[in-house]
C-alpha cells in the first residue's frame, strides 16, 4: 500500500521500520519539528526524522496541519493509508479523510482503558496487571475510534522506559500482520462506559511522597522511570529514584531505617536500589552512599 507514516518519538520508529521492511510504499513521514536538545540547546530532529533520513524517506515536519495548504499537501500523496505512532499534532478532518481507507493509529494501551498522552505511565501507576497495544481507525474523538486488532503485555515490574520499548516492538509486528489481513478485519466499536483517561503527565507527580503506602511508590518510581524520575529533597538537593522495591519496616514517615536507604513510608517501607544525583550519572544505591553516606534516622523532604 501508499503509505504515510505519522510519528515523532522512539517508540513510532520500529513501527516505521517494519512498514518500509514489509516493503510497503512509504509516500512519506510527518514528524514534529527538530527541538532544542543536550547541553547546547541545538536543534536536534526526531527519532523518527533520523530513521526516515537514514532509509532515504522524504520527511516532512510542519507545525500544524491546520492550514489549507498542509491538507493540499497531504492529500496530493494519494495515500491508501495514513499509519499514525505517537505523532503529537491533532489531525483535522480533512486529513483523516485524505487517505483513501483512513488513519491507522498504534495506541499504547488496551482501549477504551487508557485514551490520551501517557498510557504507559498511568497503566503502571494504576498497579494494571497487564496492558498491550490496540490498533484504531482514527476520528475527531480522542482515541475514540473503533478496533481492528489488540496484543496484551504483561506489565510485571518493568519500567516505564521499559514497557515503551516492548510495546514498540509489539505494535510494529501487529501493524504489519494487520495490514497483511486489512480486507478480512471488522473494525470493533470500543465500549465508551469503560474508557478511562489517561492525562499527560505533570512533573509535579514525580515528587515523591512518602506519606503514601510503599507499593504506590514504587510503581511510581517504575512510572518515572528513566524520565522524569520520581524524586525527593535531602539538604536542599534533589535525587532521582530510578529502582526501589517494597520490604518490610515501618517508622517515621520519610525515615530511613538503616544505612542501605531503606524508607519508612506510609505503609510498609521502601528499598532505594538505583539514584541518580543532580548533573550526576545514574549509580546504584549502594554505589551513592559510599560516597554519601545517608545514616539511619535521616528524614528525607
Amino acid at each position: 500500500m501508499r503509505i504515510v507514516f505519522m510519528g515523532t518519538p522512539e517508540f513510532a520508529v520500529p513501527t516505521l521500520a517494519a512498514l518500509h521492511d514489509a516493503a510497503h510504499e512509504i509516500v512519506a513521514v510527518y514528524t514534529q519539528p527538530p527541538r532544542p536538545a543536550g547541553r547546547g540547546k541545538r536543534l536536534q530532529p526526531s527519532p523518527v526524522q533520523r530513521e526516515a533520513e537514514t532509509r532515504h524517506l522524504e520527511c516532512f515536519s510542519p507545525v500544524s496541519l491546520k492550514s489549507l495548504e498542509e491538507q493540499e499537501k497531504f492529500a496530493s500523496l494519494r495515500a491508501d493509508l495514513a499509519v499514525v505512532a505517537a505523532y503529537g499534532l491533532i489531525l483535522p478532518q480533512a486529513i483523516l479523510d485524505a487517505p483513501k481507507r483512513g488513519c491507522l493509529n498504534v495506541h499504547a494501551s488496551l482501549l477504551p482503558r487508557w485514551r490520551g498522552a501517557a498510557p504507559i505511565q498511568r497503566a503502571i501507576l494504576a498497579g494494571d496487571p497487564q496492558t498491550g497495544i490496540t490498533l484504531m481507525q482514527m476520528e475527531a474523538g480522542l482515541d475514540t475510534g473503533p478496533m481492528l486488532a489488540t496484543a496484551r503485555v504483561p506489565v510485571e515490574r518493568k519500567t516505564a522506559g521499559e514497557l515503551t520499548a516492548e510495546l514498540a516492538e509489539v505494535g510494529a509486528q501487529l501493524m504489519v500482520g494487520t495490514l497483511a489481513e486489512l480486507d478480512m478485519l471488522r473494525a470493533v466499536p470500543q465500549d465508551d462506559a469503560k474508557a478511562t483517561y489517561a492525562a499527560k503527565i505533570d512533573k509535579a507527580e514525580a515528587r515523591i511522597d512518602w506519606s503514601q503506602p510503599a507499593e504506590e511508590i514504587e510503581r511510581q518510581v517504575r512510572a518515572f522511570a528513566p524520565a522524569p524520575g520520581a524524586w525527593f529533597e535531602l539538604a536542599g538537593e534533589r535525587y532521582r529514584v530510578l529502582a526501589a522495591e517494597v520490604v518490610e519496616g515501618a517508622g517515621a514517615i520519610g525515615e530511613t531505617l538503616d544505612d542501605a536507604l531503606t524508607i519508612a513510608t506510609g505503609e510498609g517501607a521502601l528499598r532505594l536500589l538505583a539514584i541518580q544525583r543532580a548533573g550526576k550519572p545514574a549509580m546504584e544505591a549502594a554505589a551513592l552512599l559510599r560516597g554519601r553516606p545517608i545514616p539511619a534516622g535521616t528524614l528525607l523532604a
